[in-house]
């Protein structure tokens, strides 16, 4: 068992003002107490923690020398900025993390002055950093700028445009570069090569590379001495132009479980330090374990299937298929449009790529998937996991615009299971239709999960739903995962539910039949409410020239925070209490507006809307 290490020293900083005005020689010190506490703080809250325990001294030497916040430190992606968040004011508030209200794990202007621009995707840091530089030499103001991105996040082409930018206009801006070799899984590429075979033995190299982006190239030097790494901070603090620090840092640093399993230790729940992570995995099968080994099936059957992550093959379940596929798998690092792209040209020659991405990752490469893809009808495959609310990852993770994105590019068709079944179903429909397809599912627990020994389901006929519950005058047509919600809520008010499985295209002629057999029709969908399912619906009614109340559930026109999933839809009022009151509410409008010279509704076996009615008739009477 390890001896304590008490806080005294990390205890007396309550912001990087009171950081420096420690002693120098205090910081290594420093430096060991604040690894422990961020170590024993986010075993007990869970959090991404390897990232962060590489980047403690690096951390304590920026805001040693730099004077933060009115000198900007612009980190990217976030993962790597609990050090960050202890020294700016938020000490105590890391044992909540991502927990609600607690704090965000990302970066957020709202919550800390110090947070000088937003972040939980990667590769933004160094255009933001030079966007700050541009306009502190355009008003006039002493500021200095700084970015901090990994190496993984360098692979990205935003970062390469910021660094072209930022050398052809001599941008008085510090990038740190913080290598360690990895993203959340290992770097691939060749600039990850480079720097690991000639950028740590070779500086003539990396000098060479940087410089001809118009960069000065300095180091490499380890990241964990914290002398060497406030000499070279002092030393580029205001020297002109463009600059690159190359630090060489170790994920998970000090503590040696997560030294040796990075990936492991990346993102964890609440666990034991003195034991460590044991085992790991839940027994519910997630949509994302689904996924996985649905498409290994379908690969095992079709020499055409090809996997391509954006370096998420742990997130995206697909690491059993790497090994088992490694000539049909294709990790191209954080490079969200090329992914999009690579996959086009490979479906121009016949294969089927399926192209494993989250929902909000996606929306980065909108364009290639619209031009690159659609535009020409080549048969990918997209894969879109974290469909929906994500919980504690908050609002940058959240996937909730992939509806209203999606459905309007034409040729596109876009699913939405319900179940860990149609999951499987929709996956081999999209790969054998020979069109541009999109299945989306949540970051949940699957229900409906076939046996693992059950052959794929055959391919589902595209633009079919099914009306999976008759009741009586309103009718909730669930799109996606809220199927068993929507049940929920049918049994306490006696409605018919409709499985609608498409986004794109519509079963029109079910929403004829669900039109003609009730009076209220409710859409439900884990997306935002603009521009989503229930708009389609809307939108197909409106050109019917048909005239039927629509109540549209969804997403608000707002971010939901961090939080548990549950808190999240319960939030949103997507969970059973919150959509029975809209529901309530909506047939109290409706019964309100109700006139002897209207149609005659259908809706008297409905008991909530004549609960709604009779209570609106006693408040007319008095």
């Amino acid at each position: 068992m390890r001896s304590p290490i008490t806080h005294r020293l990390l205890e007396s900083i309550d912001d990087p003002a009171t950081l420096r005005a420690l002693p120098r020689s205090s910081l290594e010190q420093l430096a060991e107490e604040l690894r422990d506490y961020l170590l024993q703080s986010v075993a007990a809250s869970g959090g991404h923690l390897a990232s962060g325990l590489g980047t403690v001294e690096l951390t304590l030497a920026l805001h040693y020398c730099f004077d933060t916040p009115r000198d900007s430190l612009v980190w990217d992606v976030g993962h790597q900025c609990y050090p960050h968040k202890v020294l700016t004011g938020r000490r105590e508030a890391l044992r909540t993390i991502r927990k609600r209200p607690g704090i965000s794990g990302f970066l957020k202007r709202d919550e800390n002055r110090h947070d000088s621009f937003g972040a939980g995707h990667s590769s933004t840091s160094i255009s933001a950093a030079l966007g700050m530089a541009a306009a502190a030499k355009q008003q006039g103001w002493r500021s200095r700028s700084v970015a901090i991105i990994g190496d993984g996040a360098l692979t990205a082409g935003l970062a390469f445009e910021a660094l072209d930018h930022a050398g052809g206009i001599a941008a008085d801006l510090l990038v740190v570069l913080n290598d360690n070799g990895m993203s959340i899984s290992e770097n691939v590429g060749a600039l990850s090569q480079h720097l690991t075979t000639q950028g740590r033995s070779s500086v003539a190299d990396s000098q060479g590379f940087f410089k001809a982006l118009g960069f000065s190239y300095h180091g490499p030097i380890d990241g964990h001495d914290v002398d060497a790494l406030v000499n070279a901070c002092n030393e580029l603090r205001d020297a002109p132009g463009p600059k690159l620090l190359h630090v060489i840092t170790r994920k998970g640093r000090g503590y040696a479980a997560a030294e040796a399993e990075p990936i492991k230790y990346h993102g964890v729940t609440p666990f034991d330090t003195e034991v460590g992570i044991v085992g790991g995995k839940t027994s519910a099968v997630t949509y994302t374990q689904v996924f996985g080994d649905a498409l290994g099936e379908l690969a095992a059957a079709d020499p055409r299937v090809v996997a391509i992550t954006p370096a998420m093959r742990e997130g995206s379940g697909l690491v059993a298929y790497a090994k088992r596929f490694p000539d049909r798998y294709y990790d191209v690092g954080i490079a969200e449009q090329h992914a999009v792209t690579f996959a086009a040209g490979l479906a121009t020659r016949g294969l089927r790529p399926v192209v494993a991405i989250y929902s909000t990752f996606l929306q980065r490469a909108y364009d290639q998937l619209i031009h690159d893809v659609c535009l020409q009808q080549l048969p990918v495959t997209f894969a879109i996991d974290r469909a929906g609310l994500v919980g504690s990852d908050g609002a940058t993770h959240n996937g909730s615009l992939d509806h209203s994105f999606l459905r309007c590019v034409p040729g596109l068709v876009v699913m939405t299971p319900a179940s860990g079944a149609e999951l499987r179903a929709m996956l081999r429909t999209g790969v054998e239709s020979g069109m541009p397809c999109a299945v989306r599912y949540p970051r949940t627990a699957a229900i409906g999960v076939a046996a693992a020994d059950q052959p794929l389901p055959r391919p589902l006929p595209i633009g079919r739903g099914e009306l999976v519950r008759r009741g009586s005058g309103i009718a909730l047509l669930a799109f996606g995962t809220l199927l068993e919600t929507a049940h929920d809520v049918a049994e306490i008010i006696d409605a018919s539910v409709a499985n609608m499985r498409f986004v794109k295209p519509l079963d029109e002629s079910l929403l004829l039949e669900l039109a003609k057999q009730h009076d209220i029709l409710v859409t439900i969908e884990e997306s935002v409410i603009a521009g989503g399912a229930g708009s389609a619906v809307c939108e197909f009614f409106a050109a019917q020239g048909i005239e039927i109340p629509v109540l549209r559930l969804g997403l608000p026109d707002r971010p939901i925070e961090h939080g548990t999933r549950e808190q999240c839809l319960q939030e949103a009022g997507l969970d059973v209490p919150g959509i029975f009151d809209a529901v309530a509410r909506y047939c109290a409008v409706v019964a309100a507006r109700r006139s002897p010279g209207n149609k005659p509704l259908r809706m008297r076996d409905n008991a909530m809307f004549n609960g709604v009615l009779r209570l609106l008739t006693r408040s007319q009477l008095g």
